[in-house]
């Protein structure tokens, strides 16, 4: 189905890495913005990315992709900024995909939208493989107005609350609807776990 839009919200500043940008960070050689960028396009070929106004750094990782790529102008607001400016500009239904998780597989968004194609009037939110609730997540398309009346900083919370009754759950592998990285400490993790497991 054509009627949903892969959201990367990529705007904000990266402040708890203490002056790395966890984004233009290399995984196997691609910057995790890129990475992400990629993996979203292999689920949906409908994929949009917000960024801040100029960001040059971010910009030239994803320029070449077919994805669309929406400028925020008041990203330091938080991410609701991120989240009015895509929503506003969307198609169908939402994926909110934050970028900087690297545990989610394309396999793993394509597995939540084949959900959300079966039952489009549902809210779709990936679990961890023990049920806690994680991302992504699948706002139907209904509710992308209510994304206009979110601010500061807390995302679409305010949404899922509200409309608690329409969640679904889906479980992802492992720890993949979980895995972020915030902070110089979670990228270290993260790194020796990878490769630990690799061995």
């Amino acid at each position: 189905m054509s009627d949903l839009t892969i959201v990367i919200p990529a705007a904000g500043a990266s402040s708890r890495m203490r002056g790395t940008d966890k984004l233009l960070t290399l995984i196997d050689g691609v910057a995790l913005l890129r990475r992400t960028a990629l993996l979203a396009l292999q689920a949906h070929p409908s994929v949009m990315i917000t960024l801040r106004d100029p960001d040059t750094s971010r910009n030239q990782v994803v320029q070449d992709l077919a994805l669309q790529i929406v400028t925020i102008p008041d990203a330091t607001s938080g991410l609701s900024a991120s989240l009015r400016g895509a929503a506003a500009q969307a198609v169908g239904r939402l994926m909110i995909l934050p970028a900087d998780m690297p545990d989610l597989t394309a396999q793993d968004l394509s597995l939540m939208i084949q959900a959300s194609n079966a039952a489009p009037d549902a809210l779709m939110r990936a679990t961890a493989e023990d049920g806690t609730l994680g991302h992504p997540v699948i706002f139907p398309a209904d509710l992308r107005a209510a994304f206009a009346t979110l601010s500061g900083d807390q995302g679409a919370r305010p949404i899922l609350q509200a409309h608690a009754a329409r969640l679904h759950t889906i479980a992802l592998p492992g720890h993949h609807a979980l895995t972020d990285l915030d902070t110089p400490e979670a990228w270290a993790t993260w790194t020796q776990s990878r490769a630990l497991s690799d061995r």
